[in-house]
């Protein structure tokens, strides 16, 4: 198990949009609605960082509203185009202790690094890795004692997720665990 980050990156502002201080934002939430609010301030980061940069302004959300597959946002202060490419390429970051509860059932990925395989016969597998997000499904790579798998993020493999407990239990189709 690792230990919880203290922020979350929840989008990525990608350009300036028209010439009113708006820029596009890609949402990296599940939940943008919540996120992308007016009056919501966050952290940012330029570049991959996995934290916010703590000389890097926050930035405030003055008006929000969907485009797209995201959001036109503008940040309080910008007021044309030039103010808003400012902000191209970083990452918003929320604290986590900010984000609404997860419901029944969700966790977020960092919960799954570390945590430990197990079949539902109880044969050990091995250790959560990596959570590669892809299409149809999210894949789990995990580490063997004979090397690497991956294992689909589905309802029909993973049949529990215990983060408190360090584990993770799967019924596997035949020939996943082969090698």
């Amino acid at each position: 198990m690792t230990t919880p980050p203290e922020f979350l990156a929840v989008g990525f502002v990608s350009k300036p949009h028209g010439i009113k201080g708006e820029a596009y934002v890609q949402p990296l939430t599940d939940y943008p609605e919540s996120v992308f609010v007016p009056g919501v301030v966050f952290r940012s980061s330029v570049g991959k960082g996995q934290a916010p940069d703590s000389d890097a302004p926050s930035l405030r959300i003055e008006t929000c509203r969907r485009f797209q597959k995201g959001y036109l946002v503008r940040f309080d202060g910008a007021s044309d185009r030039n103010e808003a490419e400012r902000f191209r390429g970083r990452y918003l970051f929320r604290a986590l202790a900010e984000l609404a509860p997860l419901a029944d059932g969700e966790v977020f990925y960092h919960d799954l690094l570390g945590l430990r395989v197990e079949t539902v016969e109880g044969l050990a597998v091995g250790r959560v890795r990596e959570v590669y997000e892809m299409q149809p499904a999210d894949l789990l790579e995990v580490a063997t004692p004979r090397g690497k798998i991956l294992v689909p993020f589905v309802a029909e493999v993973i049949v529990d997720v215990r983060p408190a407990e360090g584990l993770l239990v799967i019924d596997p189709p035949d020939g996943l665990l082969e090698l």
